[in-house]
């Protein structure tokens, strides 16, 4: 008979120590992104992040939010991004191609470069809704984003093909470009 297949766990740990992030923040709705942003730096922080650790950038808009990403990504300076927007349904259709331009663009800026890029653009129907997501009834979308990135850059680092001994020791760190 067979014996019962036992498989692997492998997962990120929520802990920032030794790791470098970006984050790529909106000004547009900046009363709503402003708060996303406080949170994903609080849970940074609370995760072992230092201040020099961290590097935040503004764009004017979410739809900015990837190439500013891809940017920050082609460095090899960081080991997880957060971009951070908020776009909020008005009556017209630009609602839907900046949502989806921008969720397309982040995601290719993640698959393209292989850094975690995490999506914290709020796409909501009403100003309510943002507000309750950046902080009074549904949590902060923020504070989760920075968790997100944390587990990522943790798992990241686990899941890179060492090249040789000494490029294994290397991959402890941030992800240096030649």
């Amino acid at each position: 008979m067979s014996e019962k297949l036992q498989s692997s766990k492998i997962q990120g740990d929520l802990s920032a120590a030794g790791s470098r992030f970006g984050i790529v923040i909106s000004r547009f709705n900046s009363f709503i992104t402003d708060r996303l942003l406080a949170a994903a730096t609080d849970a940074l922080e609370r995760g072992g992040a230092d201040s020099k650790d961290v590097d935040v950038v503004h764009v004017p808009g979410a739809f900015e939010l990837p190439l500013a990403a891809k940017k920050l990504a082609a460095t090899g300076k960081y080991d997880a991004l957060i971009a951070i927007g908020c776009v909020l349904r008005g009556e017209t259709s630009h609602y839907d191609y900046v949502c989806s331009e921008t969720a397309r663009g982040l995601q290719l800026a993640q698959i393209d470069t292989g850094l975690p890029v995490i999506f914290c653009v709020l796409t909501c129907d009403t100003l309510e809704q943002a507000i309750d997501r950046a902080g009074l009834k549904g949590g902060n979308k923020g504070f989760e984003a920075g968790l997100a990135a944390m587990e990522m850059a943790q798992l990241s680092r686990k899941l890179r093909a060492p090249e040789s001994k000494s490029a294994t020791a290397a991959s402890t760190g941030p992800r240096r470009r030649k």
